[in-house]
């Protein structure tokens, strides 16, 4: 429930960051005219490729996306724009939403499997440390 209400926020334009005193908007949402809810840009600011390239693969993921890509706007500038195209009745911004949470799964995963293991290390540090005493 958080998180699609931040996820709303962002989406509205609501979510700022703060940098220099100046408010940012952290995404934007571009629609070219005469174009649908089909075929949207994102502006995603104060990111590059690490975001840019793994949300592109969850989202192309999915067979009702005709079209994801992104671009750098420059190399000093850390904004991207990630452009997704999808067919039938799926509208742009639910595919975003979507390749947004599965990324979100997938990073859970891996930071939950990493834990494990480094407590199953120590773990068995800590037994090779007792068995030598």
């Amino acid at each position: 429930m958080e998180e699609d209400q931040e996820l709303e926020r962002k989406m509205s334009g609501v979510k700022t960051s703060m940098a220099e005193g100046e408010r940012k908007t952290a995404l934007e949402m571009v629609q070219a005219a005469g174009t649908d809810r089909h075929c949207v840009t994102f502006v995603l600011h104060e990111e590059d490729h690490t975001l840019g390239n793994s949300l592109r693969y969850m989202i192309m993921k999915n067979p009702e996306v005709e079209f994801c890509g992104y671009t750098t706007t420059h190399p000093s500038e850390s904004k991207i724009n990630l452009r997704i195209q999808t067919r039938g009745a799926l509208p742009a911004v639910e595919s975003f939403q979507r390749g947004l949470t599965e990324l979100m799964n997938v990073c859970q995963h891996v930071l939950d499997k990493f834990e494990a293991s480094i407590k199953e290390y120590k773990d068995q540090k800590a037994s090779r440390n007792e068995a030598t005493f």
